[in-house]
């Protein structure tokens, strides 16, 4: 019973840090925005997390630290796709280009120091039934922010007015602009949101998941989250279940090898992305599926003046 508990536990918070940055991508992406650059704003947030704390003692000045650093690359994004109106595809995949190789620099003197004791985790009291609260309510706070932040956002697409404008910038711009709403100003918002949400989701990576900084330490996630999104059409309650399934895959390996179980870890690495190819191959058997649910406008510059 106690390994069962110690495997739900470490699967919560292995699919947190994919359901924080989901959560993000699914706001900007119901705008109409597509931003391939999640993997380098995790990575700066990471950075930016373990940095602030290692400095000030602060885990919390390293969550606003992390949060800042991705929405800082959120508004770079931003300003070249929404005002520039570059290609959102390359402006993407640029920005994972810069995060990647700015994180590796400035955290280069970070690389293998320690961070000051985190006080303890899990929800009092709760923590203390047995089974139950060992495998649900001993996760860090930010494992059941995540959950209510879904849910917020769930609320605020499909029972909010400005809900409802996101998603109509996201189903047809022309539309909304016509009704007088600013289309680059709500998508540069969800940018924004989206950027910072990025960054909370690296910092958690190195201020909670691993408590360090390691070159790319990421891993993947970032592409994991874009892909996720995917997975689960865009719906809050499907990107619940696909974080916390991509979460079990990508502790299983750990949880393999405590049974005894030999498989070589090289092989147990790739399950996250072997996991996710078969995920993406498995949806896009069915193009009208994808075709209902996607925004209708995502990844499409759209310039008012054309």
């Amino acid at each position: 019973m106690s390994v069962t508990a110690s495997i739900i536990a470490a699967t919560l918070n292995a699919g947190t840090p994919l359901l924080i940055a989901a959560i993000g991508i699914l706001i900007h992406e119901k705008s109409g925005v597509l931003n391939l650059g999640i993997e380098g704003m995790m990575l700066l947030g990471a950075v930016a997390g373990f940095g602030a704390t290692y400095a000030t003692g602060s885990f919390a000045l390293g969550f606003a630290a992390g949060a800042a650093a991705g929405l800082a690359l959120a508004a770079l994004f931003g300003f070249f796709t929404l005002g520039l109106y570059a290609n959102q595809y390359a402006a993407g995949l640029a920005l994972t280009l810069f995060g990647t190789g700015f994180s590796a620099f400035v955290g280069q003197p970070l690389q293998g120091m320690a961070l000051p004791a985190r006080a303890s985790t899990g929800i009092a009291f709760l923590e203390d039934i047995p089974f139950v609260g060992e495998a649900l309510f001993s996760s860090h706070a930010f494992a059941y922010l995540a959950l209510a932040g879904l849910a917020l956002v769930g609320w605020f697409l499909y029972r909010s007015r400005w809900g409802l404008v996101v998603r109509a910038v996201g189903e047809s711009p022309k539309a909304a602009y016509a009704l007088g709403y600013n289309v680059r100003t709500i998508r540069f918002c969800a940018v924004l949101f989206g950027g910072l949400m990025s960054g909370l989701a690296g910092a958690y990576l190195s201020l909670v998941y691993t408590p360090l900084w390691a070159e790319g330490m990421t891993a993947g996630r970032g592409w994991i989250a874009l892909a996720l999104v995917t997975f689960a059409t865009w719906r809050p309650l499907r990107v619940v279940l696909g974080a916390y399934l991509f979460g079990g895959v990508t502790m299983m390996q750990f949880n393999m090898q405590a049974m005894g179980i030999e498989i070589p870890s090289q092989i147990m690495s790739m399950t996250p992305y072997l996991a996710t190819i078969l995920v993406l191959v498995l949806i896009s058997r069915n193009p009208k599926w994808i075709a209902l649910n996607v925004p209708a406008s995502l990844g499409k510059t759209f310039n008012p003046k054309s």
